[in-house]
C-alpha cells in the first residue's frame, strides 16, 4: 500500500504562525496576557521592541523558510538564511556561509529543517551561546532539532530574551492534560501544541494534495511524495493512445526480481523501464 503525505500544503500556515510569534516575543505579549488573566496589571516597555529593522535568521530555506522570509521583509525585517543546498534568494534576503553566522547575526532565529541524523540537536548549548544576548529562538520544524534542556537553561539565565516552540522531542498521543517540558514557566516563552499547520485552509489543501497523489498513483504509477515507496515520476499515457500498456510491479527489494520481469517481457516492445527502491520495497 502506497502512503502519501503533503509536505507543502501547510507552508503558509506555519510561516504566518512564526510571524505572529516574532511579534508576540518582541512585545512579551505571552507573559502580559498570562499576568492579566491572573489579575495582575503590569504595563511595561522595557525590553519590548518593534520588529522593523531587526534581523531574522532562517535555518532551512525551503518552502516554509522562503515564505517566512517574504512575510518578514514586508514588515521591514532584514532576512538572512542558511541552507545546506545552494538556493536562489527571494526578495532582498541574503544567504550566509554557515549556521554559526546566522546564530551570531540574527535577532530572531527560526528553524525550518527536516528531522535527520544531521539535524538532531543541531541547536544545543554551544549554538545557543553563539546567539546574540537578548535574541529569540523559534522552532516550528521538528522536536529533535533543539536541545530543550539547553534552551530552558538559556532562557532562565537571561541569555535569550524569549523563545517560541511548537514541536517537542516527545509529544502526547492525544489532547488533554499531562504535557511536561523543561520549558514550562520559562520567561517570555510561547509553547504551542504542534499547531503550525493546523488551519482550515492547510487541512483542506492537505486533503486535496494527498487525494491527488493517490489518484495519480492509481492512474499512472507515479509515487511522488510517498513516504514508504521510492519516488518515481511517470508521465500519464494519453487517453487517445490505445496501444500502450503500463505495468507497475511492487515487490520485495531482493535480487533476481528484475531478471524475472525482463524474461517475461522480452518478446515485447518495452519503451521505457524505471526501477527504484526504498528499504524493503521496490
Amino acid at each position: 500500500i502506497c502512503v502519501f503525505n503533503s509536505p507543502f500544503s501547510n507552508s503558509r500556515s506555519v510561516a504566518e504562525l512564526v510571524i505572529a510569534e516574532i511579534i508576540l516575543l518582541a512585545r512579551q505579549l505571552g507573559d502580559r496576557s498570562r499576568e492579566m488573566h491572573d489579575g495582575v496589571w503590569n504595563k511595561v516597555s522595557n525590553n519590548c521592541y518593534e520588529i522593523r529593522g531587526k534581523t531574522l535568521g532562517i535555518i532551512g530555506y525551503g518552502h516554509i523558510g522562503t515564505q517566512l522570509g517574504v512575510l518578514a521583509e514586508s514588515l521591514g525585517m532584514h532576512v538572512i538564511w542558511y541552507d545546506i543546498l545552494p538556493l536562489m534568494p527571494i526578495g532582498m534576503s541574503t544567504a550566509v556561509e554557515s549556521l554559526d553566522e546566522v546564530l551570531a547575526e540574527a535577532d530572531f532565529v527560526s528553524c525550518h529543517v527536516p528531522e535527520t541524523p544531521e539535524t538532531k540537536n543541531m541547536i544545543g548549548a554551544r549554538e545557543l551561546a553563539l546567539m546574540k544576548p537578548g535574541s529569540y529562538l523559534i522552532n516550528a520544524s521538528r522536536g529533535t532539532v533543539v536541545d530543550i534542556d539547553a534552551l530552558a537553561a538559556s532562557l532562565k539565565s537571561g541569555h535569550l530574551a524569549g523563545a517560541a516552540v511548537d514541536v517537542y522531542p516527545k509529544e502526547p498521543l492525544a489532547n488533554g492534560p499531562g504535557f511536561e517540558s523543561p520549558l514550562r514557566n520559562c520567561p517570555n516563552t510561547l509553547l504551542t501544541p504542534h499547531i503550525g499547520g493546523s488551519t482550515e485552509e492547510a487541512q483542506r489543501m492537505i486533503g486535496i494534495e494527498v487525494a491527488t497523489a493517490a489518484t495519480k498513483f492509481v492512474n499512472t504509477g507515479a509515487s511522488i511524495n510517498a513516504v514508504n515507496f521510492a519516488e518515481c515520476d511517470l508521465r500519464a499515457i494519453p487517453s487517445t493512445d490505445r496501444t500502450t500498456v503500463r505495468i507497475v510491479n511492487v515487490h520485495q527489494n531482493v535480487p533476481g526480481v528484475l531478471r524475472q520481469i525482463n524474461n517475461i517481457l522480452a518478446d515485447y516492445n518495452v519503451n521505457k523501464q524505471i526501477s527504484d527502491s526504498k528499504g524493503d520495497v521496490a
